[in-house]
């Protein structure tokens, strides 16, 4: 059976209320953003979501390889696995609003993957030589420990608090062009798509994946823009904000790869000349207004809820286990998100089980 998420933000006094209403509405799991400058701790907020819930899974929505040194980044996700009894998973990605408001564009996928690299490392309970960890430090890091003198110091990084009962933490990589697919394919325990919800793109990432992974048994989800309305003029109205930006994903660097129905690439090049991120996720943005009618219904899922369940079900049988269901942004008429919200939620979500 299909496993299907949604996502929260993470601020302070509100992830907890969240995560029992995401719960009780019979989701499998939620993904807290990550994002320092725009939320509160995605890690403090996962673990008030932990302790208010019992079955819910809980993930990093998502974290990057540059804002937490890979030790850290271990050490808080492992704790919110411990405090949840074995319910967290570590969502990263090459980092987006959390770099940008730091002045930095997205981690290369070279970094990332080194970065994944030792984060499993220390997520099994690895030693890790110091000298793995360079590539981590500021140019003006301190002299190594060796020249205080002591009369003993580490040999190795580790986190010896782990308990060796538990499993570690499983990854979840968020990918949308082929070099970070094949790249997760090879050093991640799952795959989140960022590539819409069109058959033909959703099936090259796929075989993207698989030939990456040299076999079909891997585990694969997609980020889905799903707006369950019966009036689709204004479930596009509803879905664009948040559809820019997992679009925008598509054209990160201002090129298209992998199939598209005709007019997406010039839809997303738009997008990506339009994009401010002073306005990310905004449905009143100016890059939401690039979205044409026929980009929306084919990137995401815009329609009545019987619609929403047929596609869903058409997508899951393309092989994907997981959807991240992303639903009304910000910018949007309330009244109307949060009654797109309970249709998903009374309608669609009981029919996909």
């Amino acid at each position: 059976m299909v496993e299907l998420w949604t996502s929260g933000i993470s601020l302070p006094r509100y992830a907890a209320k969240t995560a029992v209403r995401v719960e009780s509405a019979g989701y499998d799991g939620l993904l807290l953003v990550d994002s320092q400058n725009l939320a509160g701790d995605t890690y403090v907020a996962l673990t008030a979501a932990a302790l208010a819930t019992s079955t819910l899974k809980l993930a990093t929505g998502v974290t990057n390889p540059f804002t937490r040194h890979p030790a850290a980044t271990a050490s808080a996700i492992a704790s919110v696995n411990a405090e949840s009894g074995g319910r967290a998973v570590l969502g990263i990605g090459r980092g987006d609003s959390a770099l940008a408001h730091l002045g930095r564009a997205p981690a290369s996928v070279d970094y990332l993957e080194r970065y994944l690299d030792v984060v499993r490392a220390y997520l099994r309970g690895d030693e890790l030589p110091f000298h793995a960890l360079d590539v981590f430090l500021p140019a003006d890091a301190p002299q190594p420990v060796g020249a205080l003198g002591l009369a003993g110091s580490p040999a190795t990084s580790r986190l010896h608090w782990l308990r060796g009962d538990q499993p570690p933490v499983p990854v979840d990589v968020s990918a949308s062009g082929p070099r970070m697919i094949a790249m997760a394919a090879r050093h991640a325990d799952h795959i989140t798509f960022g590539v819409g919800a069109n058959v033909d793109r959703l099936r090259w990432a796929i075989d993207t994946a698989r030939a990456a992974a040299g076999s079909d048994a891997i585990s694969l989800g997609a980020h889905v823009n799903v707006v369950a309305h019966p009036d689709r003029e204004i479930g596009r109205k509803l879905a664009r904000g948040t559809m820019s930006t997992f679009a925008r994903f598509n054209v990160m660097h201002g090129a298209v790869a992998g199939p598209h129905v005709e007019g997406a690439s010039d839809t997303l090049n738009r997008l990506h000349d339009a994009y401010d991120m002073r306005e990310h996720t905004r449905a009143d943005s100016p890059q939401a207004d690039q979205l044409d009618d026929d980009f929306i219904d084919s990137f995401g899922i815009v329609g009545p809820p019987s619609y929403c369940v047929d596609r869903l079900q058409e997508l899951a049988g393309l092989g994907l286990d997981r959807f991240t269901i992303v639903g009304p942004g910000l910018g949007t008429d309330p009244t109307e998100a949060g009654a797109a919200v309970a249709r998903f939620n009374d309608e669609v979500l009981p029919a996909l089980r």
